[in-house]
């Protein structure tokens, strides 16, 4: 099978928003973006993760990645931002190694260019989807052939959110969050999505979490979504990681409360932060209250990155 059509193949399985090839022998796939537009803690469990439910949705924000394969065994990851490890510790170089060890072929090798372009620590899945973009790439490059349930099981072993990423472009997500139940909308959201110059450790958000005694349930902002009535999903987003974040970083409740006030339908921290987003009628209304928000800015306020950014379709 040449290379185009096992692109296109995989294009069916595991839709891309961008793939196309590069050279005769590689691959460049986008690795989009989530926002969490509920997310429930529902207990502690026993291995010290934290069952959860959460909508999630896939943003029209991108990574890039280019795959080459190589003649050798040998895996290496590039990347235009210097704070980002490229070593065995990177998701991307985790999720190369675990599809080359589950298909027993350590004979195959690659190299990897990422450009981020999704900010890290922000809660917006960037490393998670780079990951799963990762094995769906080499999957490809490498015509191994594997299913998408077979890649699912992968996933689960590199990261929570992996799993969502291979089930584009909205999931009900579970379980420590790669239990993923595929979700459909009959609308696009539009968002103004805000990037505080913070970030935020997953696992010291946690730390300071409470589990409530009695969770919150998601049937709404479910019902809301499949409707595409952004109206009503607005009403109804959640995020109970807002507190312990907001406490590790007040700027970020800061900017929360500031996009508040600027006329959207909701407005809500994704993941464990540090972003935070407003909920839009449309494009216009989106555009609108970035404006403000950009306008408003205090002078002791460091800027943040504000954009107006939509979400993926099928």
């Amino acid at each position: 099978m040449t290379l185009s059509r096992t692109i296109s193949r995989f294009a069916e399985l595991f839709p891309a928003p961008l793939a196309f090839p590069a050279g005769p022998s590689g691959l460049v796939l986008a690795a989009p973006a989530k926002l969490n537009l509920f997310l429930e803690i529902r207990r502690r469990r026993p291995d010290g993760y934290h069952d959860l439910e959460s909508l999630m949705v896939a943003i029209d924000l991108f990574d890039t990645l280019e795959f080459h394969a190589t003649t050798t065994a040998e895996l290496t990851v590039q990347c235009d931002c210097p704070a980002l490890s490229v070593g065995v510790e990177n998701l991307v170089w985790r999720a190369a190694h675990a599809l080359r060890q589950g298909v027993n072929r350590p004979d195959l090798g690659a190299s990897i260019r990422l450009s981020k372009r999704i900010p890290m620590q922000a809660g917006l899945g960037g490393g998670s989807s780079d990951a799963a973009t990762t094995l769906v790439g080499l999957n490809a490059l490498w015509k191994l052939g594997l299913t998408r349930r077979e890649l699912l099981a992968m996933a689960a072993s590199i990261g929570s959110d992996v799993a969502f990423f291979l089930t584009l472009p909205a999931a009900w997500c579970t379980g420590r969050g790669e239990v993923v139940t595929e979700e459909a909308s009959t609308g696009q959201f539009h968002f103004v999505l805000v990037c505080p110059p913070v970030g935020l450790g997953t696992a010291e958000v946690y730390q300071r979490l409470v589990v409530p005694a009695e969770p919150i349930s998601g049937a709404a902002v479910r019902a809301a979504f499949r409707a595409g009535d952004s109206e009503s999903l607005g009403r109804v987003i959640f995020n109970r990681l807002e507190e312990p974040a907001f406490a590790l970083q007040p700027l970020v409740e800061r900017i929360r409360r500031r996009l508040d006030r600027l006329g959207s339908l909701g407005v809500q921290m994704s993941g464990s932060g540090s972003a935070v987003f407003a909920l839009c009628r449309d494009a216009t209304h989106a555009a609108q209250v970035a404006a403000r928000f950009r306008a408003t800015c205090p002078a002791d306020e460091p800027p943040s990155r504000v954009l107006v950014v939509r979400s993926l379709t099928p």
